[in-house]
């Protein structure tokens, strides 16, 4: 039996070569981006699940409301981790990460390399976190101050082997750190990845008991049986036990006085296998990803294969009278109703196993092109595992059982003696199912349409926004601290270069991570009721001229006013903060010293100089927040402002002049419109996904679109020649087979406007700053979908108003 269905699949197969293919191709292309989604989705939901405590880690983070500011933030105090281990019995252990802040500049022979993986880590680490030491023990690795453990791939960089326990390392030209462990590189689903660790012992910060301040990436483990719903609440106590009697001491405020001020702090445990697809938060120790993202694009992969099956059944259910009179004779000759289901069943079955092979290749063809699309490095080593192998054979019986039951249940319906007497009415004559499926896939097509429109001009606003400072033509030098006291003869050098319009030494960049946040009061007082939490960037007076800033009120910093040391600029939304039209000459306080006890002698006055128009320098995702400019001297990065006509020959020279003043110390540059650019690369490579999946959705429907006019043309081609001999131009025989096509698109076009706008409606909530859902995107989303499925439908419609009809009627 088994043999006499194969023999009869593949002989309808091969007679209908032409609807195979299409068969076969658009499952294939369905199947194939079904299973690199997949992939792409497993490999982000498999973040972190290396770690053997994995399920048991939980990141402590804070969320803090003060000053009218909210920072939601993936750190926590310096002495939070230790006391949670010291109070509660619950802990089993805890580390932390400080980011090591500054360069990193490792020397080799003569040259010194910039390292940017760099983190002080307490000892605890390899108890926590599951990395294998190849050398070294791990009990002991970042004990002692001055220790460092490598990773592997560093160790080769630097002393060509793995056996360089004992061996030291020269940073900055001035600190020694001895290699006490080499562990093996870190896994790419990490939510941070490094390859240096320094012991925490060796961060004077790791020792100052600030519970005011959050510096730290502190992550707890949990002992096993440990509800960590309930342990949270923990969190609170720690709070108001150890935080509050600080603040109060600073400045001057109880507990209750301190959130009747509208302030609070609180701090929330965060899984770490949550930690990639969940958190995008203040101090994050690399990029995550966004757990919509995944939802997103699981979705696609779901309508793509739907697309592939409805084409499978629509075009099945077209060919319906061709299969007829075989069901007839069949029923006649005594087969039952069960027998022929099966048979028609192993059909799809068999194109979908054929269709499976052909996807397998097709992935194999494109997963490098897809890991430079969205940024993995999959690889194709799942084929050769077992479950693997089931579930892909598992995914085309089911995908064969989807796209065939519904043909197979009706075409074995069709009554012998209705069709032996040529009384069935099939084809296209009674194709309400078959129209419903079209619009459903033209539906989702133009849903994909419309989203990959937005999405593109999300990103086109991104790119081309008004930011609040001109990042163009801006070459940001990094490292300038590494010159030391020549810092200001090098700004001096490069602004005698032609073509150097402005140079500033700064560490704080709108396109870089250095932050440095603080509160800030409109009282002498130090009255937390009338504080402000903002940044606080130490600046020189070329720095507003050189990013193209506006100073919308007042005035710059100046050379000509001393008294400027104790001024500050401030940005519009500080203004907003202080309630102030106009703050200009108003004063702000600050301590001398925010861990001496609240007092009149521990008060810094400044006073207000400017206000400059509000810029980004966070994520466009957020609003800007409130920020402070002080005049002072922080030359962590030369930003130059340039113009001239040849970029390459002035990089040259401004490296030249670089190597005469730090001849051992590396030259390191890039442009600050790429550096603004690297901040979205995340979105702008989803964008990118997006589009290319789109594309194949469209394409999978206007190939079941393009089989199905074929059919149509096949199935009327006697009315079609009646039509010509009867006087019927060619144009009048393709509109008539287009015009029904074009309505069903039509159709799906009402359905998918108002889904895809609300769908990315709310998409775009995400962003702070947003382009709108304008309507002519949903006009060109539809024109776009109408042309498309014009010009599959016209080939073939065109095709067949040229025959002759005299030959149609011959062979009819």
């Amino acid at each position: 039996m088994l043999k006499n269905y194969l023999t009869i699949t593949f002989r309808n197969l091969w007679k209908n070569k032409g609807f195979t293919l299409i068969n076969i191709i658009g499952l294939a292309v369905g199947l194939a981006t079904c299973l690199l989604i997949l992939l792409f989705v497993m490999d982000e939901m498999g973040y972190d699940k290396y770690n053997t405590k994995a399920d048991r880690v939980y990141r402590v983070d804070g969320d803090i409301q003060f000053g009218g500011n909210r920072m939601v933030c993936a750190l926590a105090p310096d002495p939070m981790g230790p006391t949670m281990k010291k109070d509660y019995p619950e802990v089993e252990q805890y580390t932390r990460f400080r980011d090591f802040g500054g360069r990193f500049l490792v020397k080799k022979g003569n040259q010194n390399f910039q390292e940017n993986r760099v983190q002080y880590a307490d000892s605890s680490l390899f108890e926590v976190f599951t990395m294998p030491m190849i050398s070294g023990d791990p009990s002991v690795a970042l004990t002692n101050p001055g220790s460092i453990v490598l990773s592997e791939s560093m160790a080769r960089k630097y002393f060509n082997s793995q056996d360089v326990i004992g061996k030291s390392l020269l940073v900055n030209d001035t600190a020694i750190y001895k290699v006490t462990g080499v562990i093996r590189d870190m896994p790419a689903q990490s939510h941070f990845a490094e390859d240096f660790f320094i012991s925490m012992s060796s961060n004077p910060e790791s020792r100052q008991g600030m519970w005011v301040m959050n510096n730290f990436n502190t992550y707890i483990v949990l002992k096993p049986g440990t509800n960590p719903k309930l342990f949270s609440n923990h969190l609170n106590e720690v709070v108001e036990k150890y935080l509050f009697p600080q603040v109060q001491q600073m400045i001057g405020s109880s507990e209750k006085d301190f959130k009747a001020s509208g302030n609070s702090a609180k701090y929330v445990l965060t899984p770490l296998t949550d930690i990639h697809l969940h958190s995008n938060k203040t101090g994050e120790l690399g990029a995550n990803s966004d757990i919509e993202y995944i939802y997103i694009f699981s979705g696609v992969a779901v309508l793509i294969l739907l697309i592939a099956c409805v084409n499978f059944m629509n075009l099945s259910t077209a060919r319906s009278s061709n299969r007829a009179k075989e069901v007839g004779v069949r029923k006649v000759l005594g087969s039952l109703r069960s027998s022929l289901v099966r048979q028609f069943l192993a059909e799809s079955i068999i194109v979908s196993l054929i269709s499976l092979v052909v996807a397998v290749a097709l992935i194999t063809l494109c997963l490098p092109y897809f890991n430079a699309l969205s940024g993995k490095s999959i690889t194709v080593h799942f084929l050769s595992r077992p479950q693997w192998q089931l579930s892909l054979i598992g995914l085309a019986l089911l995908v064969g059982l989807m796209a065939g039951a519904y043909p197979a249940f009706y075409l074995s319906a069709f009554s012998p003696i209705k069709v032996l007497k040529g009384m069935l009415s099939t084809g296209f004559k009674s194709g309400r199912l078959r129209s419903t499926l079209v619009v459903f896939q033209f539906s989702i097509s133009i849903f994909l349409i419309i989203s990959t429109i937005i999405i593109y001009n999300q990103l086109q606003y991104i790119r081309h926004k008004d930011i609040g400072f001109d990042r163009e033509q801006v070459l940001v030098v990094q490292n300038a601290d590494a010159l030391g006291s020549r810092s200001k003869a090098f700004q001096t050098e490069l602004m005698r270069i032609g073509g150097v319009e402005n140079v500033t030494m700064t560490t704080f960049l709108p396109t870089n991570s250095n932050r440095s946040e603080a509160p800030m009061f409109m009282d002498p007082t130090l009255d937390q009721k009338r504080a402000i939490s903002l940044q606080i960037w130490n600046i020189d007076e070329h720095y507003l001229p050189t990013l193209g800033m506006s100073v919308e009120k007042g005035r710059n910093f100046s050379e000509q006013f001393p008294t400027d040391s104790m001024g500050v600029i401030i940005n519009e939304a500080a203004a907003r903060l202080m309630g102030s039209t106009d703050p200009l000459n108003k004063n702000l306080y600050i301590p001398k010293d925010f861990q001496a006890p609240k007092s009149a002698d521990n008060v810094l006055a400044y006073h207000i100089l400017g206000v400059v128009k509000d810029f980004n320098f966070n994520s466009l995702r957020q609003q800007v927040t409130p920020l402070v400019f002080m005049l002072g001297s922080s030359p962590g990065n030369a930003a130059i402002r340039v113009h001239a006509a040849n970029l390459p020959e002035l990089v040259a020279y401004i490296n030249n002049v670089w190597k005469a003043m730090a001849p051992f110390q590396p030259f390191k540059c890039s442009f600050m419109d790429d550096d603004f650019n690297h901040i979205y690369d995340a979105e702008q490579r989803v964008g990118n996904i997006f589009v290319n999946f789109a594309v194949l959705a469209i394409f999978i429907a206007c190939l079941g679109l393009y089989g199905l006019v074929t059919y149509a043309a096949e199935q009327r081609s006697r009315e079609i020649g009646i039509r010509k001999i009867l006087g019927a131009s060619a144009g009048n025989v393709a509109r008539l087979l287009s015009r029904d096509f074009l309505g069903l698109v039509i159709i799906s076009a009402a359905i998918a406007f108002p889904l895809a706008g609300w769908v990315m409606h709310r998409w775009l909530q995400d962003f702070a700053y947003r382009v709108g859902v304008s309507w002519w995107v949903f006009i060109l989303a539809g024109a776009l979908a109408l042309i498309i499925a014009l010009v599959t439908i016209s080939f073939q419609a065109i095709k067949a108003a040229l025959i002759n009809p005299v030959k149609i009627l011959k062979s009819t």
